[in-house]
């Protein structure tokens, strides 16, 4: 069961001859998340060999051109495919004047797909979250960030799997299915002769559910870290380095060493750097940075997996 994050897009405002804006792909089981859309990202989908059709759900942080000037040629090129499944936008509000100018301007009628804009809710406090999606498998959230328009991140995790009996042990008891059903839903089975088979003792989760959280563009602020408490993956922008940590407080941005107190604070277990200002040819000085802090830190460059491995119990 894959569960794997392909960074794409990894500049900031400014795209430079090895970098371009926003753009990301988090696949769980074989579901395709697609994650700010920036300009050129459905040219970076087709070099990677992700098919644009296959993604349903799009996530859109906020609406600064690097983080969604690439979605409508995305959603054209997904009407001259021949798309007529829907597909869902979670994004600010302001975004709907953006796609009711696109539908009347570029023939929008004429595609025969639906889009759904999901609103994410800006009057969310700090530290709070929003329910935005739901499988049977997945859910995901999104959460305010603190930059200097309405900026959110998300939050996707796998839900508990159901409980598996532990048959060796429950052999000795002549089992029937009906108790099998009452164990596997986390209660216990009472006997007539007085015999109590308690749930915890003959079940067991499978595996460890995963998690992965996306935080670009934001400052610091104190909430951040018990919102993405724990997670496998955490995708944090680093625009600048620590010496330039004024023009981040001025921008509302961080540093490396700003994701890599958060990484620390909330306890992740691997920290992945993009969102890179254009004035770096180089980036590793910036990975160089937040290792000091936190030493399970990567860089995202474009085409890079991350894959967050099952745990089996």
């Amino acid at each position: 069961m894959d569960f794997n994050f392909t960074t794409l897009g990894t500049a900031s405002a400014l795209p430079t001859n090895s970098r371009y804006p926003s753009a990301h792909v988090l696949n769980i089981r074989g579901r395709l998340f697609l994650i700010d859309c920036g300009e050129a990202a459905q040219i970076l989908l087709f070099r990677k060999g992700i098919s644009i059709l296959k993604i349903d759900n799009i996530f859109i942080s906020h609406l600064h051109g690097d983080h969604c000037f690439g979605l409508f040629g995305l959603l054209s090129s997904m009407g001259m495919k021949g798309r007529t499944a829907k597909l869902t936008i979670h994004a600010p509000l302001e975004l709907k004047g953006m796609l009711d100018f696109f539908m009347r301007a570029f023939d929008g009628d004429a595609m025969n797909y639906e889009i759904e804009h999901n609103v994410l809710d800006a009057t969310m406090k700090k530290g709070e979250m929003q329910k935005i999606f739901e499988s049977r498998n997945i859910e995901a959230f999104a959460f305010p960030l603190n930059h200097r328009v309405p900026t959110f991140g998300f939050l996707f995790r796998e839900k508990e799997p159901a409980a598996n009996v532990r048959k060796d042990l429950l052999e000795p008891y002549g089992i029937t299915l009906k108790e099998i059903a009452t164990l596997k839903r986390g209660e216990d089975v009472y006997r007539e002769d007085g015999t109590i088979l308690a749930s915890k003792d003959f079940t067991y989760i499978p595996f460890r559910p995963r998690s992965f959280a996306y935080c670009s563009d934001t400052a610091p602020f104190e909430k951040l870290a018990q919102v993405i408490d724990s997670v496998d993956l955490l995708y944090h922008e680093a625009t600048f380095a620590q010496d330039l940590k004024g023009t981040a407080q001025t921008t509302f941005h961080s540093t490396a060493k700003d994701a890599a107190e958060v990484a620390l604070k909330a306890n992740v277990k691997k920290l992945v750097l993009g969102h890179f200002s254009s004035r770096y040819v180089s980036v590793e000085h910036l990975r160089d940075e937040a290792r000091e802090i936190f030493p399970n830190t990567e860089l995202a460059e474009r085409g890079a997996r991350f894959d967050i491995e099952l745990e089996k119990y």
